[in-house]
């Protein structure tokens, strides 16, 4: 049996370190639109992994970053009323 998460949340990607790809969990607790978007350290949005309509459940994406440089990203989950933020470090 499937339980519904109680919570909005987004967990540390695994690997990190990674080279060249990652995993990437988030839960959502209602059906809502959801982001998930990833940014280097000045701000600039390197790729949006997700972007739609997410029914309850916890959710995983494979993040790959072979056309990325060595360095710290963020990566960020936001519905229309909650955004979560966390870090990761590409290494080549």
């Amino acid at each position: 049996t499937e339980q519904v998460p109680s919570t909005f949340s987004l967990e540390q990607n695994y690997p990190n370190p990674f080279n060249p790809t990652t995993d990437i969990v988030y839960s959502v607790p209602k059906q809502s639109r959801v982001k998930l978007e990833v940014f280097n350290v000045l701000g600039q949005k390197v790729a949006t992994l997700v972007d739609e309509m997410k029914g309850a459940g916890q959710y995983a994406v494979n993040f790959g970053a072979s056309s990325l440089s060595s360095g710290v990203y963020m990566y960020r989950l936001s519905s229309e009323t909650q955004t979560i933020s966390k870090k990761m470090v590409l290494m080549k």
